[in-house]
């Protein structure tokens, strides 16, 4: 039996702006409550206080989506829900999520996650406007909300923190590595085969799109678009780029293909 063989042979960057296209709320910590009593307060960086959107909120919305979406069964519980994760290597195999945003790395079965998910940081220009804007709190609104109980009809105000909307966090950054994989039995996974899961990163981003980022998406907040989208690809040179969309409008599979075209993997 041979042994086991990973080769990076490269990495296809897909950079973009997020526009909140209603109030965006991904939440923090309840040190708001003593400051402005906010029921719910947002994330914040810790050396500007403004308002960031963490890689693992955008990853996780989008393995969610995508593992109900494509009816994927609901395995293994975290928390008080339930996620996928395939059980052995053949359903690893064929799992077009498991392999893009990974698996727990203890399974023997386990390859390095494709996907990395950067942070994203509110654009300059938008920071500027919330501060002219002497929004509620710095760089962000507080909405009202009021519950009803049905049995005594008494109100229960809340209120909760929440990015405006059509601010823009800019500058996003999602990495796709390809690897070549030569098992323990000898079998070669191609880099040419990671380069095809691409249309799933496409699939998903959609599919936030439609859905919602954060919390509070069924009252309103969260509702987001992708902008200003930028595919390059890093070999073993210098960073080549493939394409520039406007949106997600422009960034069709086809349009994806195409780009992707170009990559010559060595």
């Amino acid at each position: 039996m041979s042994e086991r063989k990973i080769q990076l042979k490269g990495r296809v960057f897909i950079t973009f702006d997020i526009v909140a296209k209603t109030g965006l709320h991904i939440g923090g910590s309840d040190a708001g409550v003593e400051i402005g009593g906010v029921d719910k307060t947002v994330i914040r960086d810790k050396l500007t206080n403004r308002p960031y959107i963490p890689g693992s909120s955008l990853k996780g919305k989008m393995r969610s989506l995508l593992e109900k979406y494509k009816g994927l069964k609901q395995n293994k519980r975290i928390g008080q829900g339930f996620i996928h994760t395939c059980e052995d290597q053949s359903e690893y195999a064929g799992c077009p999520v498991c392999q893009v945003f990974g698996v727990p790395g203890e399974l023997k079965f386990s390859t390095p996650t494709r996907l990395v998910v950067r942070d994203t940081f509110l654009s300059e220009e938008s920071a500027k406007k919330l501060e002219n804007a002497q929004t509620d709190l710095p760089y962000t609104e507080v909405k009202t909300e009021v519950s009803i109980d049905r049995v005594t009809s008494a109100a229960n105000p809340r209120q909760m923190e929440r990015v405006p909307a059509g601010s823009v966090f800019d500058s996003a950054e999602m990495v796709f590595s390809l690897y070549e994989i030569q098992s323990e039995n000898g079998e070669v996974h191609k880099a040419e085969d990671d380069l095809k899961r691409l249309d799933v990163l496409l699939e998903a981003m959609r599919l936030v799109e439609d859905d919602y980022l954060g919390g509070l998406g069924s009252r309103g907040s969260g509702k987001i678009k992708f902008r200003n989208i930028q595919i390059a690809f890093r070999g073993q040179g210098e960073p080549e780029t493939l394409g520039s969309y406007p949106g997600l409008e422009e960034l069709t599979a086809p349009a994806l293909r195409q780009a992707v075209a170009k990559i010559q993997l060595t």
